[in-house]
């Protein structure tokens, strides 16, 4: 009876211990690098860093690149995020064409110096790359614009 009574108490301890480490894994949520479209691991370049084997100088060179250009763009992104927490309410009752005609003005003239930014920052990293990682990408270049856009999400 003894006997019985010690191998259900392990079973359950054994069921205990499976369910905790269970929760633990799940509980860290997706794996980091591979969780948004196939982002190479965690080197922050993503497909371009994956399909182009660059060498660790390249990485290097790069994320110094993408870390000058966001610190730069930093204040840029400050000026929209204030634009949009107070943009006008449309919904409020009242509206003023003007004044969302001009934070629309003022958010698009934003918009245009962060592509013209990302522009530049492309620009240097083409620089940083070998003519046969130059073409691979123009490549991938054609194969994506082949297929169009994505479809959309549900």
């Amino acid at each position: 009876m003894k006997s019985t009574w010690k191998k259900f108490a392990v079973g359950i301890a054994i069921a205990g211990a499976l369910l905790i480490a269970a929760s633990v894994v799940f509980a860290q949520g997706p794996p980091r690098g591979g969780g948004r479209g196939g982002q190479g691991p965690g080197d922050g370049l993503g497909p371009l860093g994956r399909d182009l084997n660059l060498s660790d100088e390249q990485k290097a060179q790069i994320k110094k690149i993408q870390d000058s250009f966001r610190e730069a763009d930093q204040a840029l992104f400050d000026q929209m995020k204030t634009l949009r927490e107070s943009e006008p309410n449309p919904m409020s009752g009242s509206f003023d064409e003007a004044a969302v005609r001009a934070t629309a003005e003022a958010k698009a003239k934003i918009q245009i110096e962060l592509e013209v930014s990302r522009a530049k920052m492309m620009s240097q990293v083409a620089a940083v790359l070998t003519a046969e990682q130059k073409a691979q990408l123009a490549a991938r270049r054609k194969q994506f614009d082949r297929q169009g856009p994505p479809p959309d999400r549900p």
